[in-house]
């Protein structure tokens, strides 16, 4: 009982030693911070340019489109903090998931861990997790490490194979985090960024039906300005939710891709031991 409870408790300290830790990614607390100050800026100086506008008041029509843009109203720095935090996260996940990987092609590494687990051959198997580098190969060497552990205890391979599966499952639970991470977030600004810009639509309707309502009859520069309103905050909240759609799903298939490939060779690693260990 004892030999079990080392075998299948005793993984911190193995992947602590293997290089198995929690990478910490960029903070999205600080992104999105960074993204609104930046947003703020962009929307007050280079949208809200006098050169934008006729007569180069900011109260007059907008002569080109960042000045429609900016008639967008304060709903507009919101939009694009949203839409400025899904494109540097994207870029962060891009490296990161890259990192994660590895070097070389992570199907082309699987089937060669494989072929070299048919073969009996760990420490070749264990030459490709040095050479493939990344988080997806530390785990795989995770379980080759216990792989060769368990061989020299004498107890029952049923537990052996357990030891194994378990330290797999505890170093990718140890990784995972850090592969998702932001990704959340993403996820939740592909809604947010399309109801801000449908918040948006619905006050610049209400600018152009009140324009449309004035006493001395149609005020011609606040229906524009309404319209505007209306229009660039329906587009840029639809881009922005577009985007964010698009980046987590494709975010999202690469670390199911790479969850996959950790859970494939798990496999091949319990069934190469049960196989030449009967």
């Amino acid at each position: 009982r004892s030999v079990s409870a080392f075998l299948l408790n005793r993984s911190s300290d193995l992947t602590t030693k293997k290089g198995i830790k929690k990478s910490r990614g960029v903070n999205a607390s600080i992104v999105i911070l960074v993204c609104l100050i930046l947003a703020v800026l962009f929307f007050r100086y280079v949208l809200g340019n006098p050169s934008n506008f006729e007569d180069g008041n900011i109260d007059n029509h907008p002569l080109n489109l960042l000045g429609t843009m900016y008639k967008g109203g304060f709903v507009v720095p919101i939009i694009l903090t949203l839409l400025l935090t899904v494109i540097v996260i994207s870029v962060e996940r891009f490296f990161a998931l890259n990192k994660a990987k590895g070097k070389g092609n992570l199907i082309k590494f699987v089937a060669e861990v494989k072929e070299e687990l048919t073969k009996g051959n760990i420490d070749a198997a264990q030459k490709l997790c040095d050479k493939q580098q990344g988080s997806v190969a530390a785990i795989v060497d995770a379980g080759l490490t216990k792989y060769r552990e368990v061989e020299s205890l004498n107890v029952a391979n049923e537990i052996k194979i357990q030891a194994i599966k378990d330290e797999i499952e505890e170093a990718t639970a140890i990784q995972l985090p850090s592969m998702q991470q932001n990704l959340p977030i993403v996820a939740t600004i592909s809604t947010l960024g399309t109801l801000m810009g449908l918040f948006g639509t619905v006050l610049g309707m209400i600018r152009a039906f009140q324009a449309l309502a004035g006493a001395g009859g149609v005020d011609s520069m606040a229906l524009s300005v309404g319209i505007s309103e209306a229009l660039v905050n329906t587009a840029s909240g639809i881009a922005t939710g577009a985007l964010a759609i698009i980046s987590y799903a494709f975010y999202s298939g690469k670390v199911d891709n790479m969850t996959y490939a950790i859970e494939e060779v798990s496999f091949a690693l319990a069934q190469t031991y049960s196989e030449t260990h009967k």
